[in-house]
């Protein structure tokens, strides 16, 4: 069983070792758990998980696994529909005929009788002590009052439930997610290592150091302070804008606002593009016609200590890649948009893709030719957390 167990947590993406395996199994030895299903979940989350961006991974397997229910597609959009629309009634204690008391239950008979009530249930239930629904005294929804049942969506209206489901408390902790506005300032302060050290005196409070030298005098406050830093990145930043990039214009719209509120700049330029990069690129999100600039004089006016940061999709026809009339929407001056591209990572010593559709694998995926070429013409990272960082991390790289 428990062998099992591990391969549904490798398959949601958690690096467990031999031994923190065998340290779970000893733990079960040894009595641990207490024969406690919490305990062995709060114990094998203790033991098998590194960090808390792994936690809502875990939870996801464990739900999997010992609930018997897809994680990914825990109820159906109809019932969650449902339980998200029905009003809170109040408990009426002249009424407790409608509510279920009922405080023993076998787990594995509350597993199968939530089965039962999903396959069977065709409508919303709210008030009742049978079905999938809200507040009433069945033992499956939320809302209620019933001890010992599942809880499904929304908060319950007893603190004590078999189980909680649908509340992914830990899912904003995940390495893999698209990112916000935070996540991106935060992945941003790591270019704070291309600055330079002013010939100053020592003002600026050194947090490293002083957390190191508090430790080192036993615990007693010792502040250091480090030179302040003269901003001294330069960063080029192209979005590509309209058609299959609607869907991530919030997105967009959100790293846009970060580097503007970042002070680990020394200068910041954005253009816009539509599908690919050509002869022209555009001084607004909009991309109208004329309102534009040479890419030429982008190569003349920053230079090549310029970092350069394109985000887009690369879901565009072969043809407006490679065809030197591929441009349906301007010029071409003479080349195509791949050409256009390759002048582009020749002119800037580093440059990243940030693409938040990215196929890491392409093999077989023959449509996916344009993704492919430009994928092996840039560095291409997934618009992620660890995306980000990976981007960032090439960015400061020397050579």
């Amino acid at each position: 069983m428990f062998i099992e167990f591990f391969y549904t947590l490798k398959a949601k993406g958690l690096t467990i070792s031999m031994t923190e395996w065998l340290t779970l199994m000893e733990a079960l030895d040894k009595g641990l758990m207490e024969s406690n299903f919490t305990n062995f979940y709060y114990i094998s989350r203790m033991i098998l998980v590194k960090s808390e961006s792994d936690y809502d991974k875990f939870d996801m397997a464990f739900m999997e696994f010992f609930h018997d229910i897809q994680s990914e597609d825990q109820m159906s959009r109809q019932l969650q529909e449902w339980l998200d629309k029905g009003d809170e009634m109040k408990f009426d204690k002249q009424n407790q005929e409608m509510y279920s008391f009922q405080q023993q239950r076998n787990a594995d008979e509350v597993k199968r009788l939530f089965r039962e009530r999903l396959s069977e249930q065709n409508s919303e239930h709210n008030g009742g002590n049978y079905w999938i629904g809200t507040s009433g005294g069945s033992a499956f929804g939320h809302h209620g009052r019933n001890v010992g049942g599942i809880r499904v969506g929304e908060q319950g209206g007893m603190q004590s439930a078999f189980q909680v489901m649908g509340e992914r408390k830990y899912q904003d902790f995940r390495n893999d997610r698209v990112l916000n506005i935070r996540q991106y300032q935060a992945a941003f302060r790591r270019l704070r290592q291309y600055s330079s050290r002013l010939d100053v005196p020592r003002t600026e409070l050194d947090i490293e150091q002083t957390i190191q030298k508090t430790c080192d005098n036993g615990g007693y406050l010792q502040l250091e302070f480090e030179r302040p830093r003269k901003n001294t990145v330069k960063l080029l930043l192209l979005f590509d804008c309209g058609g299959t990039m609607i869907p991530f214009m919030e997105l967009c719209n959100e790293l846009f606002q970060a580097v503007y509120k970042a002070n680990h700049f020394k200068d910041v330029k954005t253009y816009y593009f539509h599908n690919c990069i050509y002869s022209k690129v555009y001084k607004t999100a909009e991309c109208e016609t004329g309102n534009w600039v040479d890419l030429e004089y982008l190569f003349k006016h920053y230079d090549k200590d310029y970092k350069v940061i394109i985000v887009g999709d690369a879901q565009m026809a072969p043809e407006e890649l490679f065809d030197t009339n591929g441009n349906y929407r301007g010029p071409n001056d003479g080349h195509s948009g791949y050409e256009w591209c390759q002048l582009l990572e020749s002119k800037y010593k580093k440059g990243v893709w940030l693409n938040p559709r990215y196929h890491k694998d392409l093999t077989g995926m023959h449509w996916m030719e344009s993704e492919d070429a430009l994928s092996k013409l840039f560095h291409m990272y997934t618009l992620s957390i660890d995306g980000l960082k990976e981007a960032i991390t090439y960015l400061m790289k020397t050579n």
